[in-house]
């Protein structure tokens, strides 16, 4: 007893309460993560993200349980402080018949983009009640996982359901389940909402998942469906240090460039520096508007890729040829000047390596046959504008003279590439993506550039179908797409892409291929350490854990 009255002791002269050295208890760790999620919706009300929702309906089936019939889709600038509302860069139509909206009238379009936030501002002991689950790990982070319920008092459209709080800043790292209290005839739809760490003590909204196997909405109706809503684009493209402004290259006088380089532009240089003015406009605006990706080690990939093929056909292209990802998910590829763009959602379901290379192999060939851009972008004016015009103002579609000359040309490449020989993969890609695209029509749609396919008609590279087996959904030897999601993982913070690492797992069944499909979202999380983020929002002091 005189030890224990001794440490206890000890304990008191450092500061430290004994129920500090045991860890939080319940009561704390409900109190923290209340606090960092009010402080999350502060942050939250400053940032305008892209957020984008891709839903796909689906059908029963005896072979697969459940297939896709048919695709919506929906893209838009986020405000947070208007609730969750959102500017449609689509037409004012919109592309999206959000489910939502079929379950309950205040549900539009915004209906998905509200899973990203529990409660807009009610979330506290007022209105909900804590019960501490289990521990568990998320990837590399450390979870108390808490069901929550709203108060009988509550009010309708109450978060119901699971919450993960990470165990060092308290943060809410991912929530699951639904709203309750929804009218007579209406229901509130599932959904798994997950974040990403995105500097210390700051964890960001960035996917959520929603899915119905069979929910009644009171018109005679069962909906069944699978839907993927992600959001990136928190912070400015461009954040390069003040000092790029002011270190001014100084020439010393008398100092003169008596290299090539100093000598003037040929006519032929002036245009083709004219065309990559013009070329360049279009990439950072666009980049501005977060629709590509930051350049990194992915474009590095497919700029090999390219390389490939034109050393391995001795072509001479100046300037050269550039890569770049379009971060939204309908499948296209299409070309900006010298520079290839090819879609992340393309990106993920390609098989492989040939079959990459086939479909930028055609974008290469337009640059070989001296397709170019329109230098109206050349002017400045031309690319000031508001984001949520940008698919009216950039439009690079192809004729089909064109593209059947690239088709051509693309054959030629690949024949004399090291993929020459495997090109049966690419062939079986492009005969699923034909067989799908009746059923997914704005997956196939594409947002900037020409279509690959129509209904089941095949207008990318036809020419390889020859050499397409026939395709075999039962058989788990044949994969000729991968689901959405299989191959990137995107920072939401700075817009940049980056090539997951996932094991090898053997298949069950033709049930598991899914190819072009949706997937459920389950991340391995981790720990990011980006310490400028602090200084980006100092009127939010996040509450850390206590010494």
């Amino acid at each position: 007893m005189q030890k224990i009255a001794a440490i206890m002791a000890l304990v008191a002269a450092a500061g430290v309460s004994a129920s500090a050295q045991e860890g939080p208890s319940f009561d704390e760790v409900v109190n923290r993560a209340i606090a960092q999620e009010n402080n999350l919706l502060k942050i939250l009300r400053g940032e305008h993200p892209l957020g984008e929702t891709y839903i796909q309906d689906l059908r029963p089936d005896a072979d697969f349980g459940a297939v896709p019939k048919s695709d919506q889709y929906f893209l838009g600038k986020l405000d947070f402080s208007r609730g969750v509302a959102n500017d449609s860069f689509l037409d004012k139509e919109g592309k999206l018949t959000s489910v939502m909206h079929l379950l309950s009238p205040q549900f539009r379009a915004v209906g998905f983009a509200q899973t990203l936030v529990m409660d807009n501002g009610s979330f506290d002991r007022a209105h909900y009640d804590f019960e501490f689950y289990r521990r568990e790990f998320l990837g590399e982070v450390r979870t108390y996982v808490i069901n929550v319920s709203p108060k009988k008092t509550a009010g309708r459209g109450r978060f119901l359901g699971r919450i993960w709080v990470e165990d060092k800043g308290f943060n809410i790292v991912r929530f699951n389940g639904t709203y309750a209290g929804a009218r007579r005839g209406q229901s509130y739809t599932h959904f798994d909402s997950w974040r990403i760490n995105c500097g210390p003590d700051l964890w960001m909204p960035f996917a959520t998942y929603g899915e119905e196997t069979g929910l009644g909405t009171g018109i005679g109706q069962k909906l069944r469906f699978k839907a993927i809503t992600q959001v990136w684009g928190y912070a400015p493209p461009d954040d390069r240090p003040e000092s790029e402004f002011s270190n001014i290259t100084v020439d010393l006088p008398g100092v003169q460039d008596k290299s090539a380089q100093g000598a003037e532009n040929s006519p032929v240089e002036s245009l083709r520096s004219w065309e990559r003015q013009s070329e360049d406009n279009v990439l950072d605006r666009m980049e501005i508007a977060h629709i590509i990706a930051a350049r990194g080690d992915v474009e590095k990939i497919l700029d090999t890729v390219v390389n490939n093929l034109i050393v391995t056909n001795n072509l001479n292209i100046y300037p050269e040829v550039r890569t770049r990802v379009i971060l939204t998910t309908p499948l296209e590829t299409f070309t900006v000047g010298h520079t290839i763009l090819i879609s992340r959602g393309l990106l993920d379901t390609l098989p492989d390596e040939a079959s990459l290379a086939a479909i930028l192999a055609h974008e290469l060939a337009t640059i070989a046959l001296g397709q170019v851009i329109d230098t109206k972008f050349a002017f400045s004016d031309r690319t000031i504008f508001d984001d949520d015009t940008i698919l009216k103002r950039f439009r690079f579609t192809r004729s089909q003279a064109d593209e059947d000359a690239a088709n051509a040309k693309a054959m030629e490449l690949l024949q004399k590439s090291p993929y020459a020989d495997k090109l049966r993969q690419p062939a079986l890609f492009l005969k699923a993506l034909g067989s799908e695209s009746g059923r997914l029509p704005n997956l196939i749609s594409p947002l900037f550039g020409t279509r690959m396919a129509n209904g089941n008609n095949v207008l990318r590279m036809s020419a390889l179908l020859q050499q397409a087996p026939e395709l075999q959904s039962k058989r788990i030897d044949q994969v000729p797409a991968l689901p959405l999601g299989a191959r990137t993982m995107l920072d939401p913070w700075t817009s940049r892409l980056r090539l997951v690492t996932t094991r090898a797992v053997p298949l069950l069944s033709g049930r598991e291929k899914m190819p072009f499909e949706i997937t459920p979202v389950y991340l391995h999380l981790r720990y990011e350490t980006t310490p400028d983020l602090d200084a980006r929002h100092p009127d939010v002091v996040a509450e850390g854990p206590k010494p």
